[in-house]
């Protein structure tokens, strides 16, 4: 793909506030979670998709997911005249099903799994994992670089600190789902961990199930 049309991507204050808007080209889009900007970007440039935009609703909906639904709905009728296919690049997402029943009423694909924990370490690995691993708390690349603004600040110990056994002491570690190596990433995580009292381990992904659901989807 030429770079120089290849979206610019938002900083991730930007992408947990606003998200992204289409840059109005392409036949298809990808609709996703503002989260999974840059990996979704990495992806279409590494394979070449000239014919596919992006466009991302804000990743802090990640913390009321009941409001999902009728953003993604909002959008894909925003969109919808401007592409020839529009897909969905969310997992349930804590919608409780909602999300799926959306995008069967609307004709529209999506991305399967519960999260996006689960979709970038693979979903029958995840699945394997579960049952060993109810007492663990996940992040991502993403939600690493923005640990303040997904966790420490919405659930107040950004000023009440006490407050962190009533939040994490049920959990045992932090699991680092990484889609990238990157030492400064591991550290911040480690730290993330240490801030929560929590074990550490980290898991390189990469993009795991997306990468595989993107493929089937844009291949051409």
């Amino acid at each position: 793909m030429d770079g120089s049309k290849s979206p610019t991507l938002p900083d991730d204050a930007t992408l947990t506030e606003a998200g992204l808007a289409p840059a109005a080209r392409g036949r298809v889009l990808l609709l996703a979670c503002g989260a999974l900007a840059r990996e979704i970007l990495a992806l279409i440039r590494a394979n070449g998709w000239e014919h596919v935009d992006l466009a991302c609703l804000p990743a802090i909906l990640h913390n009321t997911p009941e409001k999902i639904p009728q953003a993604v709905r909002e959008a894909v009728e925003r969109h919808r005249g401007a592409y020839q296919a529009i897909h969905l690049v969310y997992a349930d997402c804590g919608t409780g099903g909602r999300l799926a029943a959306l995008c069967e009423e609307l004709g529209i694909e999506m991305v399967p799994g519960p999260h996006c924990y689960s979709f970038f370490e693979g979903n029958e690995i995840f699945a394997a994992r579960a049952e060993d691993e109810f007492t663990a708390f996940y992040l991502t690349d993403f939600l690493v670089r923005q640990f303040d603004a997904f966790v420490w600040k919405p659930l107040g110990l950004d000023r009440h600190p006490e407050l962190r056994d009533a939040y994490f002491g049920h959990y045992e570690k932090l699991v680092y789902l990484a889609q990238t190596d990157d030492p400064a990433l591991d550290a911040k995580a480690r730290e993330c961990a240490a801030r929560l009292g929590l074990a550490y381990e980290r898991r390189f992904t990469g993009y795991g199930d997306l990468a595989r659901e993107l493929q089937a989807w844009l291949g051409e």
